[in-house]
C-alpha cells in the first residue's frame, strides 16, 4: 500500500510501479494558438481518464489564463516524491509560460475536476528577483521549494538559469546557482541527490526559438549540442559534455527513477539520437545508443528529413525508455534493461508528414518498406505529429499530444494551428514490448477552438514529474 511519508504516497519508484493508483484525470496545458485575433487565452483542461465514467476521453473542464499569449509549456508541482522529509503536501500545479515570463500557480486540491487559479507570480517579479526570462521544467526541491529552469534573461537572450519558488508564498526567492554561474543555453534538467548532481540540456535563446525554426540560426550556432553537470551541493557546473553535429539540440533528459542509479537519457532532437551518461570514475561520460536515420525525401523543405525526436521518458520500473519523433510520426519504444544494449521493441506510427498518398514522397528509407499510412480515430485522420509524452505508473498506458510550440507548429503542421490539436491512447505490451494505438481514445482540442495541447500531468504521479531523494 502506499505511505504517507511521501508527498505523493510512494516512498520509492517500484511502490508507484507495482501499487500506484490507476490515472482518472489529467491536466492538459493548452496554447491559445490565434490569441492575437481571437482574443482567447490560454487555458489548462482537465481530461476524464476514468473508462467507467460518462465522460471518458472528454474535456470536463476549463481553466483559462487571466493573460493573452503566454504560451503555457513545461508543468510541475509545488511538492513531488524528493520532499519526503518536509511538510509540503501535492497540492498546486506550478505552470510557467514560456512567452510571457508567467508562473501559473494552480490549486488542484480542492476540487482535483475543476482547478482553480491559486496566484499569479508577474513577468515583472520573475524580471527583477531572478533576472530570468522564459520559465520552462518544474521540479521540487527536497526541502520544500521548487526549482525552475530559465532559458533566457529579461529581454530573450541567451542566459541559462535557475530560480526558485519558496513554498507556501510562491514569491521569487531568487536564483538557485549564483548569478556569475549562469550558463549560455538551458533548457530540461534531472537531478539525482545521492550522486551530488543534477544534468541540464540546451535549447536556444527565447529571441530565436519564439520566431519559428531555421537550419540557418543553427548553422550559425544559435541552437545548443551539450548537456551540463551540476554539482547538486555547491550548485555550480562542474562538467560540460558537446555532442556535437551528432547531439544538435539536446531538450529532454530523464536520469533513471532508481535514485540510486546514476544512468540517464537524453534525446537530441535535430540530430534524432539518443544519448545515454553515466559516472565512469569521477567524470561523467557518455555514448550513442539509439538513432532515428532521416529519410530521403521529395516536395519538402529540406532533402532528407530528420525524425525529431521531441520528447522521450522512461518507465517507473525503469524497463523501457519511449522516444516520439514529430517529423516522421512515430513513437518509439526501448527496453534499456541493459542500459549497454538498448533495442528497439515496439513502435506505433500517429500521423507525421511522410503518411502514404500526401504531398511528402519518400525516396530512400532504410528503416521502412513503404510510407505509413495515416490513422484514423473516430472518424477523423489524426493530424500532426507526436509529441509530448505521459506514461501510467504501471507503465501500460502511453498517452501522447502533439504540439510542439506554436510557431514551429505553424511551419511543419499548419492544419493543427487551424484545427486544434489532439491527444492519443497507446496501449504498452509490458512484457515483451509493443505498441498499440487505440482507436476508441481521442481528445480533439479543436472542438474547443484552436487550441495546442502540450505537457500531461496526473495529479497521483507520472513518469516524468517525480524525483526520488
Amino acid at each position: 500500500m502506499a505511505s504517507n511519508d511521501s508527498p505523493t504516497g510512494y516512498n520509492s519508484p517500484l511502490e508507484a510501479f507495482n501499487s500506484g493508483q490507476k490515472e482518472k484525470l489529467t491536466y492538459v496545458v493548452c496554447i491559445s494558438a490565434k490569441w492575437k485575433t481571437n482574443n482567447k487565452p490560454d487555458l489548462v483542461a482537465t481530461i476524464d481518464l476514468d473508462p467507467s465514467s460518462p465522460t471518458y476521453s472528454k474535456i470536463i473542464h476549463k481553466l483559462e489564463m487571466p493573460n493573452l499569449g503566454d504560451e503555457l509549456h513545461h508543468t510541475g508541482w509545488n511538492a513531488c516524491s524528493s520532499c519526503k522529509d518536509c511538510s509540503a503536501r501535492r497540492r498546486y500545479l506550478i505552470v510557467p509560460a514560456i512567452n510571457s515570463d508567467r508562473i501559473y500557480v494552480i490549486d488542484v486540491k480542492s476540487n482535483p475536476r475543476a482547478p482553480k487559479m491559486h496566484k499569479v507570480v508577474e513577468t515583472q517579479e520573475l524580471h527583477r528577483r531572478g533576472k530570468a526570462g522564459a520559465p520552462h521544467t518544474v521540479h521540487c526541491l527536497p526541502n520544500g521549494d521548487i526549482l525552475i529552469s530559465c532559458l533566457g534573461n529579461e529581454q530573450g537572450a541567451a542566459k541559462g538559469t535557475f530560480i526558485v519558488l519558496e513554498q507556501g508564498s510562491f514569491r521569487v526567492k531568487g536564483t538557485w546557482q549564483k548569478e556569475r554561474d549562469s550558463i549560455e543555453f538551458n533548457c530540461d534538467y534531472w537531478y539525482q541527490p545521492r550522486h551530488n548532481i543534477m544534468v541540464s540540456t540546451e535549447w536556444a535563446a527565447p529571441n530565436t526559438f519564439r520566431k519559428g525554426f531555421f537550419m540557418e540560426d543553427v548553422h550559425k550556432g544559435r541552437y545548443g549540442h551539450s548537456i551540463n553537470f551540476w554539482d547538486w551541493n555547491e550548485k555550480k557546473r562542474i562538467q560540460k559534455i558537446d555532442f556535437g553535429n551528432e547531439g544538435m539540440i539536446p531538450l529532454e533528459i530523464r536520469f533513471h527513477h532508481n535514485p540510486e542509479s546514476d544512468v540517464g537519457y537524453v534525446c537530441c532532437t535535430l540530430s534524432s539520437t539518443i544519448y545515454q551518461f553515466h559516472k565512469h570514475d569521477s567524470a561523467w561520460t557518455s555514448h550513442l545508443v539509439a538513432k532515428t536515420e532521416p529519410k530521403k525525401v521529395q516536395n519538402w523543405q529540406l532533402p532528407e528529413m530528420p525524425g525529431l525526436i521531441a520528447d522521450i521518458l522512461i518507465s517507473m520500473d525503469d524497463r523501457y525508455l519511449y522516444a516520439s519523433n514529430w517529423l516522421h510520426g512515430d513513437v518509439r519504444q526501448y527496453d534499456i534493461s541493459d542500459s549497454e544494449n538498448v533495442k528497439l521493441v515496439g513502435q506505433v506510427f500517429i500521423g507525421g508528414s511522410i503518411c502514404k498518398g500526401e504531398k511528402v514522397i519518400v525516396t530512400q528509407d532504410i528503416e521502412l518498406q513503404e510510407q505509413p499510412e495515416r490513422p484514423i480515430i473516430k472518424g477523423k485522420p489524426v493530424r500532426g505529429g507526436p509529441h509530448m509524452l505521459q506514461l501510467s505508473l504501471d507503465g501500460k498506458r502511453l498517452y501522447v499530444t502533439n504540439s510542439v510550440f506554436s510557431s514551429w507548429d505553424a511551419q511543419y503542421y499548419p492544419d493543427v494551428v487551424e484545427k486544434g490539436s489532439m491527444m492519443f491512447l497507446v496501449h504498452v505490451n509490458t512484457d515483451c514490448g509493443g505498441l498499440t494505438l487505440d482507436k476508441n481514445f481521442l481528445v480533439d482540442f479543436g472542438q474547443e477552438g484552436n487550441y495546442l495541447a502540450h505537457e500531461m500531468r496526473f495529479p497521483k504521479g507520472d513518469c516524468t514529474s517525480d524525483i526520488w531523494e
